[in-house]
């Protein structure tokens, strides 16, 4: 009896600590029921007490390591191809790091031995000409993987164009995790199409569009990429246009004054409001949307 009786005061205080406050409620409440269904309560306290604990290991993902857990490009860059047990192989040889605007992350035709994923800014990709002369051929964003996942050689400069997080790993390691996984480097392949869409895209921009339309599409591209969950007819964004003037008028293809003349176009129609030469927000993007399409 004097057994029984120390059990349940052992259990009672267990979940008094584990459960539920404040613990005096709990415990007048158990000792006015007879001992039999004192006994069921416990029971059920206990097996809803072991649900809760594999509950909370489902929901913190116990297998994905802490650091891949608050990643912002998890499921959609690199990562997102990889398993658990893959991104725990891979931790163990990522860093990440912050470049300044301005900050030259690949040279043309070098190699670093690095692959990176963008967790948040903008990289801008550029090639240089024989003669000197730079042109911008693509703006990069997260997750996006800047460089060529699968060739040692980059073949144009990635540079910061805002403020950029990186996280970089050997290309060696990514390249040993897909060898030995023929579904994994699927996946990774799967992922490069994307890219070939969104320049074949690009090239339509630029070949056909009118320059009003060319930065109408411009501003989309940014304002869709660093707010993706913002549907069309929502407003206002606010953001930051991460090339400048200059840069701008190099990636479509115009001139400053065109570009310049455009703008102000765009903002006596009330479709965007320009704070400085950088600042933008856009108080209709349905209307910016159709724009870029020639439709407004």
């Amino acid at each position: 009896m004097q057994k029984t009786t120390r059990h349940l005061q052992e259990s009672l205080n267990s979940i008094d600590q584990a459960i539920l406050p404040p613990a005096g409620f709990l415990r007048c409440m158990l000792r006015s029921l007879p001992r039999s269904a004192l006994a069921i309560s416990l029971s059920r306290t206990s097996r809803r007490w072991q649900l809760a604990q594999v509950q909370r290991q489902d929901i913190h993902n116990s297998d994905v390591p802490l650091l891949c857990i608050a990643c912002e490009a998890r499921h959609k860059g690199v990562g997102g191809a990889l398993t658990p047990q893959q991104l725990a192989e891979l931790s163990c040889h990522t860093k990440r790091h912050a470049l300044a605007p301005g900050s030259a992350m690949v040279a043309a035709g070098s190699d670093s031995g690095r692959h990176s994923n963008i967790l948040s800014g903008v990289v801008k990709l550029s090639k240089l000409l024989p003669d000197g002369r730079q042109q911008i051929v693509g703006l990069q964003f997260a997750p996006d993987f800047p460089g060529r996942r699968f060739s040692p050689e980059n073949t144009v400069t990635a540079e910061a164009a805002t403020n950029v997080r990186l996280c970089s790993f050997p290309q060696a390691v990514i390249e040993s995790i897909a060898t030995k996984s023929r579904e994994t480097e699927h996946r990774l392949h799967l992922q490069t199409p994307r890219k070939f869409d969104e320049a074949r895209k690009w090239m339509i921009t630029l070949g056909r569009k009118k320059a009003a339309e060319k930065l109408a599409s411009f501003i989309c591209l940014v304002v869709t990429h660093q707010n993706p969950e913002v549907p069309p007819g929502n407003g206002p964004i606010r953001f930051e246009l991460p090339l400048k003037r200059a840069d701008n008028a190099d990636f479509l293809g115009l001139t400053i004054e065109t570009v310049s003349r455009h703008f102000t176009k765009l903002r006596k129609s009330g479709m965007i409001f320009v704070e400085n030469s950088r600042q933008i927000t856009v108080n209709d993007k349905g209307r910016l949307l159709a724009a870029s399409q020639g439709i407004a």
